[in-house]
C-alpha cells in the first residue's frame, strides 16, 4: 500500500461508506453463517491496526498478522495482539484456528498459493477461510495502483488456487455492482490518458450516507442473489 494512503487509512476505514458497507455486509454474513463460540480462536490476515477486531470478538478470540508495520500505532488498542511478519510458508502458530479473515489482502501478494497454504494448515478441522478480493480485471483503475494490487481476481481464477490449497468453497458472491460501469469507464479514461494516483477522499457526509445505504441495499438484494458480477468478490471456504 502506497505509504500516504495507509496514514489516512484507519479515518477511510472508519468513515467512508465502501470501507463500512463491506464491515457491516461481512458482519451481517458472519451472524447467519456462525454461532458466537468465545473458545474459536480468529486470525485477522493482513489485519492492519486490528480495525476489524472489535466486530470479530462477536465471534471469538482475535488476533492478527500485518506485515506493514507502519499501519499499525504502537499505542493501539489491539497492538499487542498483532504480529508483524509476513504470511507465507515461514509463518508459525501454536494455535489451530477455527476462522481466517483476508480482506483484500491476496491480490497483494506475490504468491498467493503460499499464503492460501498456510492458511489451510492453520485451520481447524471444521475451520473456515472468509476473503475479499477486488474482482475483474477489466476493472483495473489508478485504485489498483495506489494500492500495489498485483491482480484483480474473479471466480474462474480464484477458486482454482483456493481448491489447489486445500479449500472448498460453501459460498460466494459479488458485491458493489453498481460501481462496475464507472470504474470500466474511469480505467479506459486513465488507459488512453494517464494520470497519477490519486488517494481516495471521504465524500461530503450527505452523498457518503446515501452511498453506504445504497450499497447496503445493494448487497441484500442484488448481491445475495448470486448476480455474476460486482467489482468485489467475498468467498467463504471451509477446510477440504
Amino acid at each position: 500500500m502506497d505509504f500516504q494512503y495507509g496514514k489516512q487509512y484507519r479515518d477511510l476505514y472508519q468513515k467512508h461508506w465502501w470501507w463500512r458497507a463491506r464491515e457491516a455486509a461481512l458482519v451481517e454474513f458472519l451472524r447467519r453463517t456462525l454461532q458466537s463460540n468465545s473458545q474459536r480462536n480468529i486470525l485477522d490476515v493482513g489485519c492492519g491496526d486490528g480495525l476489524f477486531f472489535d466486530r470479530l470478538a462477536e465471534f471469538g478470540s482475535v488476533e492478527g498478522v500485518e506485515p506493514d508495520a507502519h499501519l499499525i500505532s504502537a499505542d493501539g488498542p489491539h497492538s499487542s495482539k498483532i504480529r508483524v511478519v509476513p504470511f507465507d510458508k515461514e509463518f508459525l502458530s501454536s494455535k489451530k484456528y477455527g476462522l481466517l479473515v483476508m480482506l483484500d489482502v491476496l491480490e497483494h501478494l506475490e504468491k498467493p498459493d503460499e499464503a492460501l497454504d498456510c492458511a489451510h494448515s492453520l485451520l481447524a478441522m471444521d475451520g473456515a477461510l472468509l476473503l475479499t478480493v477486488p474482482a475483474f480485471q477489466s476493472l483495473w483503475t489508478n485504485h489498483d495502483v495506489i494500492n500495489h494490487h498485483k491482480i484483480r481476481y474473479r471466480r474462474g481464477t480464484l477458486f482454482p488456487l483456493l481448491e489447489k490449497a486445500g479449500f472448498k468453497v460453501a459460498e460466494s458472491h459479488y458485491w458493489y455492482q453498481w460501481t462496475v460501469p464507472a470504474k470500466f469507464v474511469i480505467g479506459a479514461v486513465q488507459k488512453v490518458w494517464p494520470s497519477q494516483p490519486d488517494l481516495p477522499k471521504i465524500p461530503p457526509a450527505w452523498l457518503n450516507k446515501i452511498l453506504y445505504g445504497f450499497t447496503r441495499l445493494e448487497q441484500e438484494t442484488v448481491g445475495a442473489i448470486g448476480f455474476p458480477v460486482g467489482s468485489t468478490l467475498m468467498v467463504y471456504c471451509v477446510k477440504g
